[in-house]
């Protein structure tokens, strides 16, 4: 198995060929503007049996060879935790990308724009569709939204924060067929302003462990089932998309899918054929004995015009256990939102202790490289700064 340690590009794109195609090594693809110590860690919980750089190939002492119908490894840790190495294979793989291309009838020889790192699962399905659909993909090393307003894809992969960039920079969207827009959940605003842009934009729901979006516009891609958990609400996938384990890592296999099914940290409700993701399971905030649901707040939140971002999550409070807390970007830096506004507004759709006790506004959210908010560096802050505003 290589890690491979490479940009995005033409020799990137033809290992992830080979990888598919089983002519070739199992490939995990890592980000190579990763720290040292973050990438001495990736590369001691996969294990690789060689490093493949810019610089050539070499062999890794004490690598262990992927696991049969391994094709490609994506490591992992979520918000919280060590790396760990999600094994897909190439059938996965190729299921996905599939369902994908004949959910948003894209026709052969159509180009995809890979803007997204390849390291992570959104950014490699790209390849994997343009593999499929018998094209080579428009490939940029980085984001930029000139770039991708001028690249002539026909469709294209972003999170919503790159999305509100190309908004930002007055984009035509209707230059693309598709807008597939995943990673985290998309404010209505911003879906609004896109359309209103010409894009046609599909909402997308899945993690690694899917092959990526495997949920589009609240609808499961062909041959995906998709279920919430008795009891807990958990969302569970079957089909398959899904992966086949986590790299030297049996125990965690078998915890995430004991009976076929796989158990994702997310909860949400399946009504009428469609799935509506509420929020994390981990993102569940106990305030005074009750539990708050922070992606359900920050739905709320982000409903607000002053509100461009809003990131909730918990901290530790001497009496509630737990107070909520708003991390919000204003669409104005002049007139952000203030704190009594914003517990007005939810209080108005959820119940009152739902409300944020404390309000944090700031230019931007810090994000991880697959532009998702990052949790952790979001809890430092808070801890670390006092609330521009709070109620007693």
């Amino acid at each position: 198995m290589h890690a491979v340690v490479l940009p995005a590009g033409p020799p990137l794109f033809d290992l992830v060929r080979r990888a598919l195609h089983d002519d070739g090594p199992a490939i995990v693809p890592l980000d190579p503007d990763l720290p040292a110590p973050a990438l001495r860690d990736v590369l001691a919980a996969v294990r690789p049996t060689h490093l493949v750089t810019a610089e050539g190939t070499r062999t890794v002492p004490d690598g262990v060879p992927a696991g049969a119908g391994t094709a490609v490894v994506i490591t992992t840790s979520g918000s919280t935790g060590p790396p760990k190495g999600v094994e897909l294979s190439a059938a996965a793989l190729s299921a996905a990308a599939a369902a994908s291309l004949r959910r948003l009838s894209a026709g052969p020889g159509e180009r995809w724009l890979c803007c997204l790192p390849p390291s992570h699962v959104s950014g490699l399905q790209v390849l994997v569709r343009s593999l499929l659909a018998g094209s080579e993909p428009l490939i940029h090393p980085g984001f930029s939204p000139a770039a991708v307003a001028a690249a002539g894809a026909d469709h294209v992969s972003l999170v919503p924060t790159q999305l509100r960039r190309l908004i930002d920079h007055g984009a035509d969207l209707s230059r693309f067929r598709t807008v597939l827009l995943g990673g985290a959940a998309a404010p209505p605003g911003l879906l609004a302003a896109a359309r209103r842009a010409g894009g046609r934009v599909v909402t997308t729901y899945g993690m690694s462990e899917t092959c990526g979006g495997c949920v589009y516009d609240g609808v499961p891609l062909d041959g995906v089932e998709v279920a919430a958990g008795p009891g807990d609400g958990r969302i569970m996938i079957r089909g398959p998309v899904l992966f086949t384990g986590y790299r030297l890592r049996p125990d965690l296999t078998a915890a995430a899918r004991p009976d076929g099914w796989f158990r994702t940290a997310d909860l949400g409700v399946v009504a009428g054929g469609r799935l509506r993701v509420s929020g994390r399971a981990d993102d569940v905030i106990n305030t005074g004995g009750r539990k708050v649901t922070a992606g359900a707040v920050a739905g709320v939140l982000a409903g607000d015009p002053a509100v461009r971002e809003a990131v909730v999550v918990g901290r530790p409070h001497p009496d509630w256990g737990e107070e909520v807390v708003a991390v919000v970007v204003p669409a104005d830096p002049a007139a952000p939102p203030s704190l009594p506004g914003l517990r007005a507004l939810v209080k108005a759709g959820l119940p009152a202790y739902a409300a944020p006790r404390a309000l944090m506004v700031v230019d931007r959210l810090p994000l991880l490289p697959n532009g998702k908010p990052d949790i952790v560096q979001i809890r430092r802050d808070i801890s670390r700064f006092a609330s521009t505003a709070e109620v007693s």
